[in-house]
């Protein structure tokens, strides 16, 4: 097996970053490296960009699934603890409706973008009355929201938007993102603005925010504004002597740092050049692979910055023979392991097996291809007539 020419992900983090890096590190008196002052800048800045009232930084963007769970859950204002989840998602968009002890109910995946099927979801609607739904855009390509913020309305649940791999992606003019009640993502290695680990939460409900500060770090009122921290404390009859030691919820470490924000602060200053380079990589694979195989349909007036191209072959040995070719010949790829989570054993031992035909193919026909901004042109023709002809192979060989 040759050595990968071609990564699936590819930092962003430039040398001029780095070096930016290297003398505010060293700079007299030295900066401050936990949270601090350049976190809230770079919320601020994050907001600004995405258009929201509040963002709250994080160390990943699991954590950020993890803390829109939970807050929604220290708020009190669920009517029971049932939640819609996605079969196509990553692990830790549904870990959090496990271990916080909700209900989790999972729905089929879209045939056309592999989020949320609408249908089913109207039905596990009509079935359950959750409070909650969560939706992920997969991979970049937006779910199908108009539908969805319409059964929204009619059926008055929380919608949590998983956004960790769809950062820049737009809906008919809107950003993802700023759909749901919180929306998670994630700035890990690879993905639209990395800071090497990180994630966010934003939303434009106050109480929300706040709970959200406190949670994040260890549930006390040591972030808060002046007058909410006073209202926190005089609700529980707590004299303010002047100390933030004092614990409203049962909270996390999930803190960001001024380390890593002054990364996140450069990557916002050019993430719209991330966003049509990705956006022309996936619109070049689409126009060259569609005809071989089934990719995600989207709309023209829609925007997709996505982290990976998907592909799907026309069956599980179609789409190793593939994985294999592209990996000998230097092309990072991986199977789309995750494209239906009711398969992964975390979920069947206390769920039972989701089958379901879209995200059943998802999980054994898909496949990844790299995408990033420091791809050219060249490279994604070269990467597609790999794939193309390893599938031909195939097909042709009657494997």
């Amino acid at each position: 097996m040759n050595q990968s020419k071609y990564f699936l992900a590819e930092d962003t983090i430039t040398k001029t970053d780095l070096r930016a890096w290297a003398d505010w590190l060293t700079s007299n008196p030295p900066p401050r490296l936990t949270m601090g002052p350049l976190v809230k800048r770079y919320e601020e800045k994050w907001s600004d960009w995405l258009g929201r009232k509040y963002s709250v930084s994080c160390n990943s963007g699991s954590s950020a699934n993890l803390l829109m769970y939970y807050a929604l859950l220290r708020s009190g204002r669920l009517k029971n603890k049932k939640v819609i989840i996605p079969s196509a998602a990553w692990v830790t968009t549904v870990a959090p409706a496990i271990q916080l002890g909700f209900e989790p109910i999972m729905c089929e995946a879209d045939q056309f973008n592999f989020g949320l099927d609408p249908y089913h979801l109207r039905g596990l609607l009509h079935q359950h009355d959750p409070s909650a739904v969560m939706l992920v855009h997969v991979l970049g390509v937006p779910a199908h929201m108009e539908e969805i913020m319409r059964l929204k309305s009619e059926f008055g649940f929380f919608l949590l938007e998983d956004t960790c791999a769809a950062m820049g992606s737009m809906y008919r003019g809107q950003k993802l993102g700023t759909f749901g009640d919180m929306s998670s993502m994630s700035t890990y290695y690879g993905h639209q603005t990395p800071t090497i680990e990180g994630g966010m939460v934003t939303t434009n409900d106050a109480e929300l925010y706040n709970l959200l500060l406190m949670l994040r770090s260890h549930g006390w009122v040591a972030h808060l504004d002046a007058e909410k921290r006073t209202e926190q404390l005089e609700k529980y009859g707590i004299e303010d002597i002047g100390t933030h030691f004092h614990f409203i919820e049962p909270g996390f470490n999930f803190r960001f740092t001024d380390l890593l924000a002054f990364l996140g602060l450069r990557q916002l200053d050019r993430i719209e050049w991330t966003v049509n380079k990705r956006f022309k990589n996936h619109q070049l694979y689409k126009k060259l692979l569609s005809g071989y195989f089934t990719t995600q349909v989207y709309s023209e007036n829609l925007v997709v910055c996505s982290i990976h191209f998907c592909a799907l072959a026309n069956n599980y040995r179609e789409r190793n023979a593939i994985i294999k070719e592209l990996e000998r010949s230097g092309i990072e790829t991986r199977p789309f392991t995750s494209g239906n989570q009711g398969l992964q054993p975390y979920w069947f031992r206390k769920y039972g097996k989701l089958s379901a035909p879209t995200a059943d193919k998802l999980y054994h026909c898909g496949f990844f291809l790299p995408n990033h901004p420091y791809l050219k042109k060249e490279d994604i023709e070269y990467i597609c007539s790999v794939t193309i002809k390893a599938a031909q192979d195939f097909r042709i060989g009657g494997k």
